[in-house]
């Protein structure tokens, strides 16, 4: 019968961008040099490299949430300004917004179905986190019913020093279960709600 804080807030089976925020930002980074690098040295005024920016925004989205997913279209955004002011490759409204659009859509769509994925997955822990404290509880009940029903035959029997022996151990290990219970539903709890107030709030 033990809840871990770990266990409420990480599972062994999380994907590697949860596990390694450096690699995602490191790999991401790398992205955006790379398709920086294709629009100024090998783009024309009609190739569609730009859009090649939703990878790293799709990723930072996925792996940070709603506000980096926007923040890195937002990012991609001011290299798409970059990547045509540089070489003076002008494009049309409508290459603006199928560009900008994209990105912005993507790291927000993305970003936002990450946070509510996170966020059903705390809930889900919670859950599961509060089911099992109140099994324990039952066990707890169960096991001072036993001690407190077999003091009493005792006592009834005239056995008085068994009696109260029986007692006194029911009582020192309901105290033990009981102190250690609320030892991993306090540890839980700040768990829990420490991990809620990092996950950025729903948007609607």
């Amino acid at each position: 019968m033990n809840v871990t804080a770990d266990r409420l807030v990480r599972s062994p089976h999380e994907p590697w961008f949860r596990q390694r925020p450096v690699v995602v930002l490191a790999v991401a980074a790398l992205l955006y040099i790379s398709v920086l690098s294709l629009r100024l040295f090998a783009g024309g005024p009609v190739d569609s490299y730009s859009l090649l920016y939703v990878f790293p925004v799709a990723l930072v989205a996925v792996a940070f949430g709603l506000r980096a997913g926007v923040a890195a279209g937002l990012f991609a955004v001011a290299l798409m300004v970059v990547g045509v002011a540089v070489p003076d490759v002008p494009l049309t409204p409508a290459g603006w917004a199928s560009r900008v659009l994209t990105v912005l859509l993507l790291g927000f769509l993305v970003g936002d179905a990450s946070d509510r994925l996170r966020r059903a997955e705390l809930e889900k822990q919670r859950l599961e986190a509060s089911a099992l404290l109140y099994r324990e509880a039952i066990e707890i009940n169960d096991s001072l019913v036993q001690g407190m029903a077999a003091a009493r035959w005792a006592l009834e029997a005239g056995r008085l020093e068994p009696g109260l022996h029986t007692l006194e151990e029911t009582l020192v290990e309901a105290q033990e279960l009981v102190s250690g219970l609320i030892r991993r539903a306090d540890m839980g709890n700040h768990v829990t709600t420490t991990a809620w107030s990092e996950t950025p709030p729903s948007t609607t």
